[in-house]
């Protein structure tokens, strides 16, 4: 058995639920508060950040922790099917925008639209500061315009394909989604695109998502917004 320590609006558990999901791998869930430093998970995980998967399903038991080492984990173990191009350079393009999504957007959008109206609510840390939601929505206007760049001469963010580039863009997205604060009609080339990744079957554990005292905004689970 696979069990994926997770939060559910956190972008990296979301890239992990996507992939487990898109292989068609069972596994369970496991709710952490990571703010919390529970037990369990630091046991797991020193750091005390998710996602965590322990994996128990061939035979032996392994802890892979971090995103991006689970995601080429399973990339290895479950290589059908497969979520990275076939060339080097297809691959190499997949992996620098995933890598940008993890980096620049999470640090650019997330870090403001996610810390100030998600955590510091579960956190009990205080209200939403407005000058940091401004910037955040900001930022998020340029990557939108990048990804509307990108999707103006490809299918999937790295190519023809769906790839792990796109799952990593779409985990953040879908968490800033949820709070209502993506102008999907300004950007229709990323509106298009996140239209059919929603309705990829994988998708449906992300739509179902509901934080105690932060519903979703009204067409987060829509697949025709």
């Amino acid at each position: 058995m696979r069990v994926l320590h997770f939060w559910p609006l956190d972008p990296f558990s979301r890239q992990v639920r996507l992939v487990l999901d898109e292989k068609s791998l069972k596994h369970q869930l496991q709710l952490e508060t990571p703010w919390e430093r529970p037990d369990d998970l630091m046991a797991l995980n020193p750091a005390g950040t998710t996602p965590v998967l322990v994996d128990d399903s061939a035979g032996g038991h392994r802890v892979i922790i971090e995103a991006r080492a689970i995601l080429e984990y399973l990339e290895e173990t479950t290589p059908s099917p497969c979520l990275l191009p076939g060339g080097p350079a297809e691959r190499a393009e997949a992996r620098r925008l995933a890598d940008w999504f993890d980096r620049k957007f999470d640090g650019e959008v997330n870090a403001y639209l996610l810390h100030e109206k998600l955590e510091k609510t579960a956190q009990g840390l205080g209200a939403p500061d407005p000058a940091a939601l401004r910037q955040g929505r900001e930022h998020l206007r340029m990557h939108l315009d990048h990804m509307a760049w990108l999707l103006e001469s490809r299918d999937g963010l790295a190519g023809p394909r769906y790839t792990l580039a796109d799952i990593a863009a779409a985990a953040h997205l879908s968490c800033v989604d949820y709070l209502g604060d993506v102008p999907w009609d300004e950007f229709e080339p990323v509106k298009h695109w996140y239209q059919r990744v929603k309705c990829r079957p994988a998708f449906r554990g992300i739509l179902a998502d509901k934080l105690p005292g932060t519903p979703p905004s009204a067409h987060y689970a829509d697949l025709d917004f």
